[in-house]
């Protein structure tokens, strides 16, 4: 039997000196003390100064690990026993979270998911932006989204930051000069009061196993499908479409599509239902234009599913792993289905982009609107605006608001819900806003706010060096990333502007996934 020395050496079964200098080699076993968590949701545990990511562990527990692989700042270990557990482990209640990769923080009380995800933000606002933190001593304790080289070589064991107290700040100019003082306010993170159930649309890959026609999801960290029935953050409906059409697929003898091969038709399931309106759509990912049996398809799925209202069709014979390809038609019914966020109406087509949480949607981009501080007399510009979502609800508050996005049909797609809506103080234009917005002010338009919602990648660095040159009052960053927010938040700070407060909001409960809005102001000024 083999020996384990908690935290200083491990047990190697044959005899062998550690690989490079290294404590620990591939196979050994170890006893660690789970210290922090990095962006993906590992534990984060050292032998002798040595960094090991554990898939499973939580900060405040000790673990029995096997070392899976190792590198020259770090490696990867797999969770063996947990021998004292933090209270803050719950068991997940979907039965195969620990095959599927859509979820990564199901066994993880949600209260400890929403201050983990404030900390993160936290810790990236202050390791990449080297920006001060209201109440912050200093880094801290989880790791942050570096990769796995940052965190090895940045992460520290202090201890968890704190939430700010007080109630949320309707006017930021009251927070600007503590801002200056004594750091940014970092508020709590924003959460659901029902963090099941959220998501408005399922993508789902369809393949074949031992034979048969299935769907599912993505086993963690490959491409292999796991069938499943339920996905506990789907809308019930989508489960319930996608089962059907696996169904119905099987009886009518539909293939599936092969990766390896390139041969068989279906290649996914995408359901997208309208929460208010209760609307569905259906779309089939097929490898090709020709649909076997597409009338009893067609009629065995209306049967089965009378909530769904259109039927569509994309053709992706690329070999690839984008899902949609670039022709879509219409099989039956209507080509779009409309909901709401808040008062605005929106048109849903087979591929425009639309959030997929939007009770969350409805809690950022209010969050947007109270940092922007509109009087109803400013003029806005919305960067990345895609189909004009929070353009819209800005345009409510604004006296004129000028959308830019570099997708024509996203703008299309614009245009036609504030036409839809009956909002005309707002302008849409296709093109990059590097390009775009310089133009407008060569045209007399003078922003008093400016926003912006990147995305993963963060801002281009044109964009940033244009908003620094056009000097709104205020700039409203809305993020999907924090890393890439902290490093832009920061070419602004050094450009003229201070970061008064961040909100972190929970649109992905459950995943590692967190979206903030931050609201900065011009240095020296309290508004």
């Amino acid at each position: 039997m083999s020996k384990q020395r908690s935290g200083r050496s491990a047990s190697r079964r044959d005899g062998s000196a550690p690989a490079a200098g290294l404590p620990v080699n591939k196979n050994d076993e170890v006893m660690l003390d789970i210290i922090g968590m990095t962006h993906e949701g590992e534990g984060v545990g050292r032998v002798e100064g040595f960094t090991l990511f554990v898939q499973g562990a939580l900060p405040g527990e000790k673990v029995r690990a096997k070392v899976l692989k190792t590198k020259k700042q770090y490696g990867y270990a797999k969770l063996l026993e947990l021998v004292q557990a933090s209270g803050d482990r719950i068991q997940p209640p979907c039965p195969i979270y620990d095959q599927c990769g859509g979820c990564q923080l199901q066994h993880m009380d949600y209260t400890a998911q929403l201050a983990w995800k404030r900390q993160l933000v936290v810790d990236n606002l202050q390791r990449i932006g080297k920006l001060q933190i209201m109440g912050a001593p200093g880094r801290g304790a989880i790791a942050g989204s570096g990769g796995a080289e940052g965190a090895a070589a940045n992460l520290t064991a202090g201890a968890e930051i704190g939430a700010s107290d007080g109630d949320n700040v309707a006017d930021v100019s009251a927070s600007a000069a503590g801002a200056q003082a004594d750091g940014i306010i970092v508020r709590p993170t924003l959460g659901m009061d029902e963090p099941w159930r959220y998501r408005n649309k399922a993508q789902v890959p369809i393949g074949v196993t031992d034979g048969g026609l299935v769907g599912g999801f993505y086993a963690r960290g490959s491409h292999r499908i796991v069938d499943m029935e339920t996905c506990l953050i789907q809308h019930e409906h989508n489960d319930d479409v996608v089962a059907a059409v696996k169904r119905i697929g099987r009886e009518l003898g539909i293939s599936a599509y092969d990766e390896e091969t390139g041969r068989g038709l279906l290649r996914h399931v995408v359901v997208k239902k309208a929460f208010r309106t209760g609307e569905m759509m259906l779309v089939l990912v097929t490898n090709g234009r020709d649909i076997p049996h597409l009338d009893a398809w067609i009629g065995s799925i209306r049967e089965a599913l009378p909530q769904v209202e259109s039927i569509c069709q994309n053709v992706n014979t690329q070999r690839t792993n984008v899902i949609f390809g670039s022709e879509t038609r219409v099989l039956w019914g209507k080509d779009v289905i409309y909901d709401y966020i808040g008062d605005v109406q929106f048109a849903i087509s087979a591929r425009s982009f639309y959030q997929v949480n939007p009770v969350q949607t409805e809690v950022l981009y209010g969050k947007t609107v109270e940092y922007a501080g509109l009087t109803g007399n400013e003029t806005v510009i919305d960067a990345y605006c895609g189909i004009g979502t929070i353009s819209l609800f800005l345009a409510q508050h604004a006296a004129k608001v000028y959308g830019v996005e570099i997708v024509p049909e996203a703008i299309e797609d614009a245009r036609s819900n504030a036409k839809l809506n009956g909002i005309k103080n707002v302008v849409f234009e296709v093109g990059a806003s590097e390009d775009v917005i310089p133009n407008w002010k060569e045209q007399g338009v003078t922003p008093d706010v400016i926003v912006v919602d990147p995305p993963r990648k963060g801002c281009d660095p044109r964009l940033l060096d244009t908003i620094l040159a056009m000097k709104p009052e205020r700039v409203v960053y809305v993020s999907c990333n924090p890393s890439t927010l902290a490093r832009d938040l920061r070419v602004l700070e050094d450009g003229g502007y201070k970061t008064v407060e961040v909100t972190p909001v929970d649109m992905f409960p459950h995943t590692v996934h967190v979206e903030s809005v931050a609201v900065l102001v011009k240095s020296g000024t309290a508004s």
